[in-house]
């Protein structure tokens, strides 16, 4: 998950707003939410940031409230965390589903945890009095080493580690960030040995996307960053190597909440989603959503509560 997606939402949001700039500003997803939402705590706005998997969580989240006798609405493809956790602090959204290790950066960019025991214990004091969460899902959504099927095969890959005496036959593609950044090639060296001769770098520029991954799948390059749940990864039956050492800060998906909204029966709620969002429910849901089905987020989200269980009362 990391920066590279923070990079990516941001410049969305640069251009949202130059088009909310030339269009008078009726079409700012925030603009109906008037900030007065801590009237009635069984009144929710369930927020989403600007890409598919968020979206995805975000209906989720509002139609288990539904479920559970709450007044729900949603306000979807806000922008980067820049503009949504000012939102939520404001109250113009309640809830919003959100990534451990990159909350934690963008509240305390001093921070250092990376474990989830480590990032979980450093969320408190960093939330402040405005914001509070719910328990972290299983599910985490993180920047990640990939390889194709034959190459885990032939080498015996399991870990990020096990990639270390092959070092030197070894070529990257990431971002380019990703030459330099401490969870980049400082940190596949740093923490497992993995030494990657700079001239086998191949700078992709989209975070993990289609480029990324046809270089991968044609075997332009050994290995690849790719966000840990990508439709991708299944469609083309890539392995994701595992790092035990949190090279990548651990980046669980976690339920966001104004403070002056929360309360023990929404908690309960948001923490029952979270019980049930595993990685692998979460690739699943992308997959309907991006793969060939396209199925809608919404939908996706619908389908998912039901056969869950959560369509129906908790407790």
């Amino acid at each position: 998950m990391n920066t590279t997606r923070t990079t990516r939402a941001f410049a969305a949001l640069t251009l949202s707003v130059l088009a909310l700039t030339a269009c008078g500003g009726n079409s700012d997803p925030l603009s109906s939410g008037g900030g007065d939402s801590n009237s009635d705590s069984n009144t929710i706005v369930v927020g989403s940031a600007n890409f598919t998997e968020s979206e995805t969580i975000a209906n989720i989240y509002a139609e288990v409230l539904k479920a559970n006798g709450f007044d729900v609405s949603t306000t979807l493809n806000i922008g980067s965390r820049e503009a949504y956790i000012p939102a939520v602090k404001d109250g113009s959204i309640d809830v919003i589903p959100d990534y451990t290790g990159n909350l934690l950066q963008y509240l305390d960019p001093e921070a250092t945890a990376t474990s989830s025991a480590d990032v979980e214990a450093a969320l408190p004091d960093a939330l402040g009095s405005e914001l509070v969460v719910a328990d972290p899902a299983p599910a985490e959504d993180k920047d990640s080493i990939v390889v194709t099927r034959a190459t885990a095969d032939r080498w015996n890959l399991k870990t990020i580690a096990d990639l270390a005496p092959h070092s030197a036959e070894i070529s990257i593609g990431a971002p380019a960030e990703f030459q330099e950044r401490t969870y980049g090639l400082p940190g596949l060296k740093n923490n497992y040995g993995v030494d990657i001769d700079p001239s086998k770098f191949v700078p992709i520029a989209d975070g993990g996307g289609p480029a990324t991954v046809k270089a991968l799948a044609e075997g332009q390059i050994t290995a690849a960053d790719i966000f840990s749940t990508s439709a991708s990864i299944a469609e083309n039956d890539f392995v994701v190597l595992e790092d035990p050492k949190f090279n990548f800060a651990a980046q669980n998906v976690i339920p966001v909440i104004n403070a002056g909204k929360t309360s023990e029966k929404l908690t309960d709620v948001l923490n029952a989603i979270s019980a049930k969002l595993t990685t692998e429910e979460l690739l699943a849901l992308n997959q309907a959503v991006s793969g060939d089905t396209k199925t809608e987020p919404a939908a996706a989200a619908q389908q998912w509560v039901k056969e869950q269980g959560l369509d129906t009362p908790i407790g």
